[in-house]
């Protein structure tokens, strides 16, 4: 379902956006105010489009933040290329495309499992890797334990950089990024994005650099409104098809083996393991009962948030610390910490709309 007008083309930003006044998306204004003074008690920027236009924002929306773990949703453009040039399936075991993944260090040969790796696995947080991004143990069987941001992730980034042979910064700039409009912050002075060096590997595989999809890339809210829009248009910009349909949808599918895993985070995700799809978080479940069950999003310490909702035609960017605070009435004290922000900034912004 879309809110895009009866008869109406998709509208799509060239060097700037276009914008409309909320009236105009039937948005009530002191909604998005009451969200945007939330959002700010914790510093940063925010962008709403509706309908392609842009709509509302705060903050610097030029400036470059480090969005950290939101790098891991961005970064699924890479293994979506991969997938829709038939370089790997999710299916694949990942030791295909990359003999030496698991090692270092040398001790995870020895639990036999590192040939039962997939690529779903290592986007799925169920590879088996302990946490952070450096070369870490394999402590538990693929498929069996759901934990967040595990080793697995930046192996995955190995192993598409080992697919194509590539950078895959260089990569997503030729293939994506420059197409829908965000610019390197590597090259021009006031660039929108810019991915860091690896500083928890060596810096280059097989002469190539490496980057990590665990986190390292800074972005601005309007590179990131950006990436949003590509994923809510299902993969299309302007007449270019960037992405596959089904692998956009793939992204914000949970999946049964992802949520039969043993919960190894269930102190902070206690629920996260049937709501996550491929290194997207979704709503399927409703358990955000505010929200639209079709919304799902990118989501990096401090809150750096790319939500996505076809349903109302919307893309959320909001980037800074976390907000904090707890006076505001939409904080619930059965919320954990993580669900606690997305319920009180995103639900005024829902309630905004007022379509019939």
């Amino acid at each position: 379902m879309s809110s895009q007008m009866p008869g109406d083309a998709p509208v799509f930003p060239g060097t700037e956006w276009a914008s409309a006044t909320p009236a105009e998306m039937n948005m009530d204004v002191a909604k998005l105010d009451q969200a945007r003074d939330y959002s700010l008690t914790g510093g940063g920027a925010g962008f709403i489009t509706r309908r392609g236009r842009v709509v509302y924002t705060w903050g610097d929306t030029t400036t470059r933040y480090d969005i950290k773990s939101a790098t891991k949703s961005i970064g699924s453009i890479a293994l979506g290329l991969a997938v829709d040039d038939g370089r790997v399936r999710l299916s694949d075991p990942a030791q295909l495309h990359l003999p030496t993944l698991g090692v270092p260090p040398a001790r995870n040969v020895t639990t036999g499992w590192l040939d039962e790796i997939t690529i779903l696995q290592l986007a799925t947080h169920t590879a088996g890797f302990e946490k952070v991004g450096g070369y870490v143990a394999l402590d538990f069987r693929p498929g069996t334990t759901w934990l967040y941001s595990d080793g697995g992730v930046n192996w995955l980034a190995d192993v598409l950089t080992q697919v194509y042979g590539e950078d895959l910064n260089t990569l997503l700039f030729s293939r994506v990024w420059s197409t829908i409009g965000i610019t390197d912050a590597s090259a021009i002075p006031n660039g929108s994005l810019v991915w860091r060096e690896n500083v928890h590997r060596d810096r280059k595989l097989n002469g190539v650099e490496r980057r990590e999809l665990a986190s390292g890339i800074e972005a601005s809210v309007d590179a990131m409104a950006r990436i949003g829009y590509l994923f809510l248009r299902r993969g299309a910009w302007d007449g270019q098809r960037l992405l596959s349909e089904s692998f956009v949808d793939t992204v914000h599918t949970p999946l049964a083996e992802v949520a039969n895993a043993e919960n190894a985070d269930a102190a902070d995700y206690p629920t996260a393991p049937e709501n996550f799809g491929v290194l997207w978080r979704t709503n399927s479940s409703g358990e955000l009962a505010d929200l639209p069950r079709d919304a799902y999003w990118a989501n990096g310490l401090g809150d750096n948030l790319i939500v996505v909702i076809p349903s109302l035609d919307m893309v959320i960017a909001r980037t800074g610390n976390d907000p904090d605070d707890r006076t505001l009435p939409q904080l619930t004290a059965e919320r954990d910490g993580h669900d606690e922000v997305l319920v009180a900034l995103l639900t005024p912004i829902v309630q905004s709309v007022t379509d019939d």
